[in-house]
C-alpha cells in the first residue's frame, strides 16, 4: 500500500514537472488546475457518501440480502457506506486489524464486513431462523 502511495505522488510530480518543461507555465498551470479538480471530484463524493449516511440510522440498510449480492472484495469503506447509505455498526475495538463493521435490515438479517487495510477482505450475510 505504501508503494502505491509513493508511485502516485512521484506520477503527479512527474506530471508536474514534464508539463512545465514542455509548455512552460501554462502546461504547469493546466496540469495543476486539472490535478485540483481531481481532488475536488474526490472530496465532493466524500461528503456526499457522508451526508447521505448521516441521515441514516447506525447500521441499518435496506435489504442486507442485496447488499451481500452487491459486495465486491477489495472495495473501500468509503464504497461499500455509499451502497447502504449508512455508516457501518463497528464491532471491533477502534484502530484494531481488521475492521469489523455490521449492517442490519429491518427484517433481522446482518452483514457483517471484515476490513483490512481499509478495502473489503471478507463478508457473511446472517439470515434469522423462519
Amino acid at each position: 500500500m505504501r508503494a502505491a502511495k509513493w508511485l502516485m505522488g512521484g506520477l503527479i510530480l512527474g506530471l508536474l514537472v514534464i508539463s512545465y518543461q514542455r509548455w512552460g507555465i501554462k502546461g504547469l498551470a493546466v496540469s495543476s488546475s486539472g490535478l485540483i479538480m481531481w481532488g475536488l471530484l474526490h472530496i465532493t463524493r466524500l461528503m456526499t457518501v457522508l451526508k447521505r449516511a448521516a441521515d441514516r440510522p447506525k447500521g441499518h440498510v435496506d435489504s442486507a440480502v442485496m447488499l451481500n449480492a452487491r459486495l465486491r472484495p477489495g472495495v473501500n469503506l468509503l464504497h461499500v457506506m455509499a451502497l447502504t447509505r449508512s455508516l457501518g455498526e463497528p464491532l471491533s475495538a477502534q484502530g484494531a486489524e481488521p475492521e469489523i463493521y455490521a449492517w442490519t435490515d429491518t427484517g433481522g438479517s446482518r452483514v457483517t464486513c471484515h476490513f483490512q487495510a481499509g478495502h473489503l477482505a471478507s463478508w457473511e450475510l446472517h439470515r434469522p431462523a423462519p
